[in-house]
């Protein structure tokens, strides 16, 4: 056999594989013109079949060519199982299976290292699944009523002072303030996390912006949202919703030319704005936007050509947490009028405790949050040994932050605000509660919410494709003809839907507890059946 044909890559070397039905097909086209990663073919094949036309048995052989769906093998076009010919094949003729045997990770690297988006491969066990509830209240102390009791469900975000660092003044009286206070919001536990335009199309940020909106100012509940890195639409920053948007400045800065020039023009303040030093998904890697995702209206926002844009591993200038105090005080806090408050994000690792402990020391009082991001986390491209084998888990890591702020008694003082992973089996409720119970002050997601427009990527390697502009949902891509497949409407009816059922799952975990605020900290509500869970975090081990 010839060398070269032994050493090309063949439909087994592939992660999927496409089974075919030839009987069934009536070779509409439909599964090619569904197919983003151009996966499979319409070709010939010959087929050699007996047949008997005559009145009484006479079988010929008879050589002919038919038409046929062929896969390609091809580690550039190869098939991501995303099901989309499964989906809109009217014949039930195709559709995708999982090959184990499969060579990619050896054969994927011979024009460098493989990218991708989604979440991290290898990590799938989380912490959180050993965890459950434990301290139900009966008779001692009697459960609440989840449907008729009154529930306080807000967490801070902002700097909240020491009652013995208030400036208040007794005259006359009455209560004087002598000074201004860090701005301080209390909003709804559950912030959307960045997701910026350019990684997301605009119809999928337009349906996440529009659920933010709605959960608002029909259903008062004050969720946030954060834009992410690159800016945002300049008809955005001049309406009334922008005091649902947390700004994030990352460190390559997309789209702050433009947030500065429409501040004079801004009718209400943001949210908050958050400083992203790294993400749990790819931590001390920097931002990464392919440059198919860069289209007319990311490059308009960003002020930058079609190419791929990539951010420093960190702020060019910022080299230790104290300067990082030093500009949030100088720059942005000051930008604001010191109005808006102003946290940080961190990945979750090893010197988390660290940035925590220096952040809590603050002469200023200025920072106004603590945002820690697990390896558990999404991103929509990144470097696959990035996102399999570096970061942290957040359980931990957040465990360590809120008792290292007890031993201090500053506890609650910057609020923390944990996430990656939350809601990967798909109830978010109950991971939220037991981070919260943990220490956190309330919690971010953003994977879940692209699910729940349709995204059809996981854990296992299924789809994953964010990264090269082809998403087959039209959710993380810029290609028009992608992006008419996402329903604006529907998507975001979805998460409205899903934080709805959220919210009442919260008052369902917090009433048999006993507790009608956030039961922060209470970590004598949780149970674990892991001995070394139980060791790590300090909670009640059970069997």
């Amino acid at each position: 056999m010839e060398t070269v044909r032994t050493q090309d890559v063949g439909k087994n070397d592939l992660k999927w594989k496409i089974e075919y039905h030839a009987e069934r097909c009536t070779m509409c086209g439909s599964c090619i013109s569904a197919c983003t990663m151009n996966a499979i073919e319409a070709t010939m094949a010959r087929r050699s079949v007996t047949v008997s036309n005559a009145c009484q048995p006479d079988p010929v052989k008879e050589h002919k060519a038919v038409p046929v769906i062929k896969q390609k093998a091809s580690i550039a076009n190869a098939c991501v199982g995303c099901g989309m010919c499964e989906k809109v094949c009217p014949n039930n003729a195709i559709r995708p299976v999982r090959n184990p045997d499969h060579r990619v990770n050896l054969l994927a690297r011979d024009h460098g290292p493989i990218k991708r988006g989604g979440r991290t491969n290898l990590n799938a066990q989380r912490t959180l699944d050993s965890v459950i509830v434990g301290r139900i209240s009966q008779m001692t102390d009697p459960a609440l009523d989840s449907e008729r009791h009154t529930f306080d469900i807000l967490a801070p975000f902002g700097r909240v002072l020491n009652p013995k660092e208030l400036p208040l003044s007794l005259t006359g009286g009455e209560l004087k303030m002598n000074k201004k206070t860090p701005p301080v919001n209390w909003i709804y536990p559950l912030i959307f996390s960045d997701m910026s335009i350019g990684a997301l199309s605009t119809r999928a940020w337009e349906a996440v912006s529009l659920a933010t909106a709605y959960l608002n100012e029909k259903h008062n509940l004050p969720i946030r949202m954060c834009s992410g890195e690159g800016g945002m639409p300049v008809k955005l920053l001049e309406s009334e919703r922008l005091k649902y948007m947390i700004l994030q400045i990352a460190s390559g800065h997309f789209g702050w030319n433009r947030i500065i020039q429409a501040m004079p023009r801004m009718k209400v303040d943001p949210a908050g704005i958050l400083i992203k030093i790294g993400q749990g998904a790819k931590p001390g890697d920097g931002g990464l936007l392919p440059a198919a995702k860069v289209a007319e209206h990311v490059q308009a926002i960003r002020g930058v050509p079609k190419a791929t844009l990539s951010s420093p591993p960190n702020h060019q200038g910022l080299y230790s947490i104290e300067e990082s105090v030093q500009k949030m005080h100088l720059s942005l806090n000051a930008a604001f009028g010191f109005r808006v408050p102003v946290a940080i994000k961190c990945a979750a690792s090893a010197t988390s405790v660290s940035v925590y402990n220096n952040l809590l020391r603050d002469p200023y009082k200025i920072c106004g949050g603590f945002f820690l991001d697990g390896i558990q986390g999404g991103t929509g491209a990144a470097n696959e040994v990035s996102l399999d084998h570096t970061g942290h888990p957040v359980v931990s890591k957040l465990r360590e932050c809120y008792l290292a702020a007890v031993k201090q008694g500053l506890q609650g003082q910057i609020p923390l605000w944990a996430g990656g992973g939350i809601g990967m089996t798909g109830n978010a409720a109950a991971d939220a509660f037991k981070m919260i119970c943990l220490g956190a002050n309330g919690v971010f997601v953003g994977k879940i919410l692209i699910q729940l427009l349709g995204c059809v990527g996981n854990e296992r390697g299924r789809c994953n494709a964010c990264s090269t502009g082809k998403c087959p949902t039209g959710i993380c891509t810029q290609d028009p003809r992608l992006v008419k497949r996402l329903d604006i409407d529907k998507g975001a009816q979805n998460i409205v839907d899903y934080v709805l059922a959220l919210d009442s799952e919260m008052r369902k975990l917090m009433a048999p507890i006993g507790n009608s605020s956030l039961p922060v900290g209470r970590s004598d509500a949780l149970v674990t059946t892991d001995k070394a869970v139980a060791d790590k975090l300090g909670i009640q081990y059970v069997c």
